[in-house]
């Protein structure tokens, strides 16, 4: 009987775990800051970007969460709003090539939770872009949008 060296058996161990691997995902870990978002609505697009307000998106392996607030709500008190000084959502995601799914299952505006939303996202340098459909029906919410984000790179610790 002929053994199989090996080297043999390693290399084709190698090639099955490689096939499964998922280094041809996008790299969508990490933190993400807002730079610019439209929304279509029959026939009107208009920005839905506040310089105002700063926004990040923060992705795991499994997780997104998102956070906006108003920049100047703690400076600024006699500025009247109508808009909530801040919003936070999150959740779960997939990922299959270019197709991300938010599974939306926390959210300021409860309304909004466990809803999905199907996005294709692509990534420029370091900045992501995604464009999809958010469609809540009870809410009559049906807008195309399409959001940037750029790419926050982590700040060095501080020497102790």
């Amino acid at each position: 009987m002929k053994r199989t060296p090996t080297y043999t058996v390693f290399l084709f161990a190698s090639l099955l775990f490689s096939c499964n691997s998922k280094t041809d995902q996008l790299p969508l870990e990490g933190t993400w800051e807002l730079i610019s978002a439209t929304a279509t609505e029959k026939d009107s697009t208009y920005s839905t970007f506040d310089s105002s307000r700063s926004m990040i998106k923060i992705l795991n392996k499994s997780h997104f969460a998102f956070l906006n607030h108003a920049i100047n709500a703690r400076t600024d008190s006699t500025a009247a709003s109508t808009v909530a000084p801040y919003s936070a959502g999150g959740g779960t995601y997939t990922l299959v090539d270019s197709t991300y799914t938010e599974h939306l299952n926390y959210y300021s505006d409860p309304a909004w939770e466990n809803h999905s939303f199907e996005f294709v996202v692509k990534i420029q340098k370091d900045t992501l872009i995604q464009k999809g459909v958010e469609k809540i029906e009870e809410l009559g919410i049906d807008r195309i949008i399409i959001e940037k984000y750029k790419r926050v790179k982590a700040e060095p610790k501080p020497q102790s």
